[in-house]
């Protein structure tokens, strides 16, 4: 067993504060707050800022093509982008990742183009990509039932002896619901490979956290379901890394799975339809704006003389490239067959399905000859 799957072995129980490695002016911290886990190498933070600084240009250029009505809706991770990358960046090739409709730039981290991703949110496909070639789940918009998904997969690779770990994300959100109770159990009962990743943003749409839970931390539950847990600053990248990574490798050397929670804030609404003035202040916008996680590994690689200019800028090159591509995607009109509808529903379509698709079939031709004529 590795150095760091031994050291999530040990405490079970949740630190009373979150584990971070790095505060919010960009200092190291050393001792307790650590938890007994180690800062990532500078290069490793470096692949982790880049991803991060992609990830949020990505997010506003996605948010500005869905004001401009390009796209149906889109939930923004503003935010949210130490958990996300740090979880993505955690991963093994072998390993399959169980995203919400959230975790946008999560996919877009694992190698998901743009317009794969974006399809689902205007509406073209459900998933616009092929799950099997990034050993990415579809984005679940249903609350936590990935999570249960995430379990099955982890246990039949148990069963097949495969070095396969499934990482599920959840919003806190998806906690309150039984798929996710669900799949802590059997992830337990099973000693199945699993980490439940909970992107505590405290806002369940518009449902304060301390409305949903009368629990210290989410990570808590952890106890009750005989596994370890984490309470993380999820502001915090270097400290998910470092902890998701452990765990994951926990789960790899069959040790069964881990609930981590990252303690961070939603900065955009919900979607695109939410007005978040109605149930949260500005006063606590601003106060969480000044802890964002981008700014703080930022602060924490210029000081460190790890982060020069030339890096900066070539990562905001790429970041353009990205932005570019991504509007030219949506520039281009879809090309769209409805008969596609019937094409993954079954292994083999039953007759009924066959029934409806030749109707539907009937149907366009005599539209398009009345096009035609």
């Amino acid at each position: 067993m590795s150095d760091e799957a031994t050291a999530l072995r040990t405490p079970v129980v949740p630190t009373q504060l979150p584990i971070r490695l790095i505060d919010e002016d960009g200092v190291a911290i050393d001792g307790q707050r650590a938890a007994g886990f180690a800062l990532p190498s500078p290069e490793t933070l470096i692949g982790l800022y880049r991803q991060m600084v992609l990830a949020r240009r990505f997010d506003a250029q996605v948010t500005a093509l869905t004001r401009q009505g390009r796209l149906a809706t889109y939930p923004s991770a503003l935010g949210q982008e130490a958990c996300e990358i740090s979880a993505v960046a955690a991963l093994r090739p072998q390993d399959w990742l169980f995203p919400t409709y959230r975790d946008t730039i999560a996919l877009l981290s694992r190698g998901v183009f743009p317009l794969e991703i974006l399809s689902f949110f205007r509406g073209d496909w459900h998933a616009g990509f092929d799950p099997h070639e990034h050993r990415v789940s579809p984005q679940s918009t249903p609350l936590a039932t990935q999570a249960l998904h995430a379990v099955g997969l982890a246990a039949a690779a148990r069963l097949r002896g495969d070095d396969t770990v499934a990482l599920a994300l959840l919003g806190d959100g998806a906690t309150s619901e039984g798929d996710a109770h669900e799949a802590f159990n059997f992830a337990s009962v099973w000693h199945s490979p699993v980490v439940f990743l909970i992107q505590n943003n405290q806002w369940a749409i518009s449902v304060p956290f301390d409305k949903q839970s009368n629990a210290r931390t989410l990570a808590d539950r952890a106890i009750g379901y005989g596994m370890p847990g984490y309470f993380v600053d999820g502001n915090d990248v270097a400290a998910m890394f470092a902890v998701v990574s452990s765990a994951v490798e926990f789960a790899r050397a069959g040790n069964g799975p881990t609930i981590i929670e990252g303690l961070t804030y939603r900065m955009e609404a919900h979607t695109n339809s939410d007005d978040p003035t109605r149930y949260r202040s500005t006063e606590d916008e601003a106060r969480w704006r000044r802890l964002d996680p981008l700014d703080r590994i930022e602060k924490y690689l210029v000081g460190s003389g790890a982060l020069t200019e030339t890096v900066r800028a070539d990562i905001a090159e790429r970041a353009e490239v990205l932005a570019a591509a991504t509007r030219d995607a949506m520039n281009a009109d879809p090309v769209i067959d409805p008969l596609e509808l019937f094409d993954h529903v079954y292994q083999t379509p039953r007759p009924a399905l066959l029934e409806q698709r030749e109707f539907l079939a009937r149907e366009l031709a005599e539209t398009d000859a009345v096009v035609a004529s």
